[in-house]
């Protein structure tokens, strides 16, 4: 497991990308981009693609059910199962101390 970005949920990805100023990776329309965070990805996630309600780390694993399972046998919360987004299959968790996080795997 790795850190692969912090996820921003934003209300408008136009004005979101204006705000941070930093250099666009990636775009998928109205629902993401991906911002250049100098080592770091700053991931902004569209209304569509809300699946925190604030900003996360999202690390990236190899297989989500496997790391589900590795991580809620270890006292991880299940906040929403693992499922295919657009570009990765992912799933939210909640740390024994109540912080949320991402894991996720491309396609």
């Amino acid at each position: 497991m790795k850190l692969g970005n912090v996820l921003i949920p934003v209300a408008d990805l136009d004005e979101a990308i204006a705000f941070y100023g930093l250099p666009v990776k990636f775009r998928d329309g109205d629902r993401f981009a991906a911002l250049d965070g100098g080592g770091v990805t700053v991931a902004l996630a569209g209304p569509a693609e809300h699946v925190t309600d604030g900003a996360a780390p999202s690390y990236k694993v190899e297989d989500v059910e496997r790391a589900v399972r590795e991580l809620a046998a270890r006292g991880a919360g299940i906040v929403r199962a693992p499922e295919a987004g657009p570009h990765e299959r992912r799933a939210v968790l909640r740390d024994p101390s109540g912080n949320v996080f991402v894991l996720y795997s491309p396609l």
